[in-house]
This record gives C-alpha cells, structure tokens and sequence, in this order.
C-alpha cells in the first residue's frame, strides 16, 4: 500500500470483527455512536456503556434498524460515579466472556464548576478519573484477550493543558477551558504510562490513543450562539476546511481500535494540521510524553480511585 493509500484509511479498511466484542463509553450520540455503528457494522459484538440507559436503547435502536444483524449490549454507566463504574465493570465482567476492544470515549468540555459524586472535580473526575477507574476494573477480562487494545479520546486541547497537581479539585480558582485542557492531557499521560506498563509486563494488550480534530457535536452546548452556528453542519460550504462531520471525526478511533498495523503507544489524528483529514499517527505535546508526570499522575489516580493495576511498574527513566 502506497503513502497516500495509507493517509486515505477509511472504515472500509476495518477487517472483519466477527467475535470480537467492544465496549464504547459514550456511545448513545456523537463519535461514540458512529464508532459504535461502524463497529457493529463490520461484526462486533458492541457494548454501549452509558449514563442514561434510555437514550443507550434508542441508539441501539438506530444501529440495528440500518444493520438488522448487529450484535449489541447496554451497560448503565455514570463516569462521574466511582460506585456506578465498579458496578459497570462487573456487569461487563460477568456477561462478557472477553474484551477485545475498550473505547474511552465519554466526556464533558467546558462545563459550570461542579464536583463528582465521590468529590473531584468534573471535568478531571469524568474524563480522566471514571477511565482510569473502569479500564482497571476491567482490565483482567483485556489482558485475557491476545490483540486487546485501549483507546482512549483526547484532543487537540491536550496541547495547552497543564497538569495542576496541587490543586487537581480546582478548590482554587475554576476556569473552564483550562479544567478541559489538563483533563485532555491526562488522558494521554494515562495511554502512554498504561502502553509502558503492559509492555513492561509483557501483555497482549496495548493502549492508543485518539482525537477527532474539529467536530461539532454536543460537546459544544456551552458555547454560545456564535461559535455553534460557525461550527454547525449549516456552515458547511464554508468551515468544510476547519470542521468534519462526525462520520470523519470517528475515524481516528476506529483506526486506533482496528488497524492491524496500528501499535501500543501511538496517537492517531486527522492529518490536516490536525482538524480535519483522514486517520493518521500524529504527535501529541512534549508535555504528555513526560514520563515523570505520567507516572506521578497514576499514582495520584490510583490514590484518588482506590483502583490499583495489576501490571508492572516500570522504572522512570532520569
């Protein structure tokens, strides 16, 4: 296959998934819903792991009336809820024999300051703490799966994030934009230690991770009135070069979830300055590669959830 073959992967790429079964946090609407479809489409048994069980069963709903013989699941699931999660996993423990695919792809950008059930702030307590929290609880069934991968969803948004340790909660001083930011980040910080941890133990999983570039989905209900109509599919035959539909912003997803030749540790983006384009490997910022960070926040995460790995623990390299 050629460069431009390669730059140019779409779903039709995606081999067959017959027998393989993956669950998606977040997959009743947006990206979420479309890598579910997609996945289903092409044979896996998908799990919808949801906060609201209602709109799980109307998206299921959805795939199964464009694909009769799609093979689904709905697991009840509250990221912002350390109990909520520790009875998802079981679930999915218990009635799943396997997990080939975990896609971690739920999340809130931008929102009012408030806290989690067990305390944390939101935005940190959803997108990156209820991951951590459900990948660990659910990490046994991947590690019994030769091929298993973990993706999970950051953003460009990682970029500019920087991690507050000393004030993690935003007890503080809360600015929206910069709780999403550091949470993006931490995202990648997770994939990248969790990659070197399973590597170091020898696993047959391995952790990737994603970003979809500029789609407008429900992410952006707290924006206002004008940044929604410049991002609105109504905008199309003028922001076509800085916004995608959610069809494309899947893609980085789907390619990190299913392409054989994708490899524990990568970050797959759009290839057009990273808006919009086609699935590629692209570079994430120096700081999500900072190995001292990555390891002080899993610690701290591990702390902060009472879930602890059963993976190795590499050294830090000075």
């Amino acid at each position: 296959m050629d460069a431009m073959a390669k730059r140019h992967w779409t779903a039709a790429e995606i081999p067959d998934l017959a027998g393989r079964t993956a669950v998606i946090t977040g997959a009743n609407a947006g990206i979420g819903f479309e890598t579910a479809r997609v996945l289903a489409a092409h044979g896996a048994l998908v799990v919808l792991a949801c906060r609201n069980f209602g709109k799980a069963r109307q998206a299921v709903d959805r795939i199964t009336v464009s694909h009769p013989q799609a093979r689904t699941g709905v697991v009840r699931l509250d990221l912002a809820s350390l109990a909520s999660i520790r009875e998802a996993a079981e679930e999915i423990r218990t009635t799943y024999p396997h997990v080939d695919l975990l896609i971690n792809n739920a999340g809130v950008m931008e929102v009012p300051y408030e806290r989690t059930e067990d305390g944390f702030e939101l935005t940190f307590g959803t997108n990156h703490l209820g991951h951590f929290a459900l990948t660990g609880l659910v990490l046994d069934s991947l590690l019994a799966t030769p091929g298993s991968r973990v993706v999970t969803m950051s953003s460009m948004g990682h970029e500019p994030g920087v991690m507050n340790f000393d004030d993690l909660q935003a007890e503080h001083g809360y600015r929206p934009e910069e709780a999403y930011y550091q949470s993006k980040l931490a995202n990648l910080l997770f994939t990248y230690e969790l990659d070197r941890r399973l590597r170091a133990a020898g696993a047959p999983t391995q952790a990737l991770g994603a970003h979809p570039g500029v789609v407008y989905t429900d992410l952006f209900r707290t924006r206002s009135r004008l940044d929604k109509a410049l991002l609105s599919p109504w905008m199309r035959p003028i922001n076509f070069w800085a916004v995608q539909n959610v069809h494309k912003g899947a893609l980085p997803m789907l390619r990190a979830a299913t392409d054989p030749v994708a490899s524990g540790g990568e970050y797959y983006g759009p290839h057009r300055k990273h808006d919009t384009g086609y699935p590629v490997a692209v570079q994430s910022s120096p700081r999500s590669h900072d190995e001292a960070v990555q390891a002080r926040l899993w610690d701290v995460s591990e702390q902060l959830t009472g879930v602890a790995y059963a993976v190795a623990v590499p050294p830090v390299l000075p």
